[in-house]
């Protein structure tokens, strides 16, 4: 499979005009709804060009927490039955409030996460995941292989078997990546300057409005927001 076919996703991504989204577009330098690239905030204790390249994985992907892993659409399968699929799911789901975020080192990388355990997003991801599998075309065998290159537990690899990634369903951790996994010396200072930034942002209950619908045209591109499917008031 080309790494030039290009790629869609359903993500969790706050509503553009919220605290948190202009948080996430400014941190990143990228802003998913327009495709903007906003000046990253000065800090201290990190040079632009730093703060630049911890950011550039995430940065491509976007602000945002995923739902349904990024996948080539299967043969036979197109974007407007994929439109109408996650307009129709979101109609199914309340809106509902999440616990307040946190900043924390998920497998050396920054991100926020919830407070709390939070039974509706997991069943929202999980939807996302099984509804949404027919569109998904099987993963190449280079992808296979690198996913496995991180030693999975057999839960994961049965999980990368049927749902194509292996961090889904029990798997499944809600978060929203800030950087690209750091060396711990880095790691702390990183964090250190993140918690006063995140701070204004984790002060209330998550909003779980809507799920989006992203694209990317090839692999070295970033994703952009092409829909966002309000739930269910």
């Amino acid at each position: 499979m080309s790494n030039d076919v290009g790629r869609y996703a359903i993500y969790f991504t706050p509503s553009s005009a919220s605290a948190l989204a202009h948080f996430g577009a400014e941190w990143l330098g990228y802003d998913v709804t327009t495709g903007d690239c906003p000046p990253q905030p000065v800090i201290a204790a990190i040079t632009p060009k730093r703060l630049r390249h911890i950011t550039e994985e995430p940065r491509r992907y976007g602000f945002h927490a995923t739902l349904k892993p990024p996948f080539v659409l299967a043969e036979g399968a197109d974007v407007d039955a994929l439109d109408e699929a996650a307009a129709v799911l979101a109609c199914r789901f309340p809106t509902f409030a999440a616990p307040r975020l946190r900043l924390a080192c998920l497998s050396g990388f920054w991100a926020l996460m919830l407070s709390k355990h939070c039974p509706m997003v997991d069943g929202l991801a999980a939807a996302c995941v099984a509804e949404f599998d027919w569109f998904r075309a099987p993963p190449s065998a280079a992808e296979l292989a690198r996913r496995r290159s991180a030693d999975l537990s057999p839960a994961q690899e049965a999980l990368l078997r049927r749902w194509g990634y292996p961090y889904v369903m029990e798997e499944f951790r809600f978060h929203m990546t800030l950087t690209t996994r750091l060396d711990p010396v880095e790691r702390a200072v990183v964090g250190a300057e993140l918690a006063s930034l995140v701070e204004p942002v984790c002060q209330s209950a998550l909003a779980v409005d809507a799920i989006g619908l992203f694209h990317q045209e090839r692999r070295d591109a970033p994703f952009r927001l092409l829909h966002r499917y309000k739930l269910a008031v």
